[in-house]
């Protein structure tokens, strides 16, 4: 099968960039399972070694449907878009629509209730490549918590996190853009990417991840997983579905966060690698997808109706924690 993606901005990508990752890993693992994959995009990309086709195209412009070759069998889009040539499409969705925005019929979102969100049935987990993530366990001391996301913005709940460690005297690791708190307790990285990210990682003892808001997946949670550690986060969207008794704990208050950071808990970080490996793995994601081609090439409508964002407040509408 030839499939065909487009994306803007040059991959692999150097430092931070979650969806550009899971797109880049994609991409190279239907290379590995025998496809051909043609890529529309920056000119700066570099495709050397990876079996992938470079098609350069310089602009944010839509308009590049030009370029797709004659013979492509699928398109598959990281965004809401359908070029309209008469091939068929996929798109994947990583974030939350606007209110009385329209998704195209062939929209996977990226956990159950991400799709639920969205009035849809149709969803594929993320994945990573644990190859990426060597596994280097260590003793944990219950003293240093990660903050792995864009601390600017508020549904994250960065508060939150500083708050509780604070309050128990516990580091707090922020990677995910600068921010100054007069504490000693707070440690502020920037954004940050590659072994950096994974150093940063390796020297935490837990993910806080307590969203305010429906978190369509959450790929921090995942990679934290990757290096064994256990995730805490609150109860709103993916997360439930994402965080099993032995990753992690769901708390649904600042109270219960601050509770659980207390005292030293009792997590295996090999039995949260395995659970990880098993369950958001690029190979299994990958597999899953090239059902959904399997199936949207034969003609098949992955959604009866254009799914759209089932609620009147708009995505990032601070829910109570």
């Amino acid at each position: 099968m030839k499939i065909l993606f487009q994306h803007p901005h040059p991959l692999p990508v150097a430092e931070y960039g979650g969806i550009e990752r899971i797109l880049w890993w994609h991409m190279k693992r239907l290379v590995v399972e025998g496809h051909q994959v043609v890529l529309i995009g920056h000119p700066d990309t570099n495709v050397t070694g990876s079996g992938i086709e470079l098609i350069p195209y310089e602009t944010d412009d839509l308009n590049w449907s030009p370029k797709i070759p004659d013979n492509t069998d699928l398109i598959h889009l990281f965004y809401n878009f359908d070029p309209m040539v008469g091939i068929p499409v996929v798109n994947t969705i990583q974030g939350n629509g606007s209110t009385g925005e329209k998704f195209h019929d062939n929209t996977i979102f990226v956990s159950k209730k991400h799709a639920e969100n969205h009035q849809s049935e149709s969803f594929i987990y993320n994945g990573i490549d644990f190859t990426e993530y060597p596994f280097q366990p260590v003793t944990k001391n219950w003293n240093n918590f990660l903050f792995l996301a864009k601390a600017s913005w508020s549904v994250k709940n960065l508060k939150s996190c500083v708050k509780a460690c604070r309050k128990n005297h516990k580091n707090l690791h922020i990677a995910g853009g600068k921010y100054w708190w007069p504490s000693r307790y707070i440690k502020s990285y920037g954004m940050v990417g590659g072994n950096k990210k994974l150093e940063i990682i390796n020297s935490c003892d837990a993910l806080l991840f307590p969203v305010r808001w429906h978190e369509p997946f959450g790929i921090a949670i995942i990679e934290a997983m990757a290096c064994g550690l256990p995730v805490i986060g609150s109860p709103y969207g993916s997360l439930p579905e994402l965080i099993s008794q032995e990753s992690g704990k769901i708390v649904r208050n600042q109270l219960e966060l601050e509770h659980f950071l207390a005292n030293k808990q009792a997590f295996n970080a090999e039995e949260i690698r395995s659970y990880a490996e098993n369950k958001f793995n690029i190979i299994t994601h990958t597999e899953e997808y090239l059902k959904i081609y399997a199936r949207v090439s034969a003609g098949e409508k992955l959604n009866k109706n254009a799914p759209s964002w089932k609620f009147s407040d708009k995505a990032v509408k601070l829910l109570e924690f």
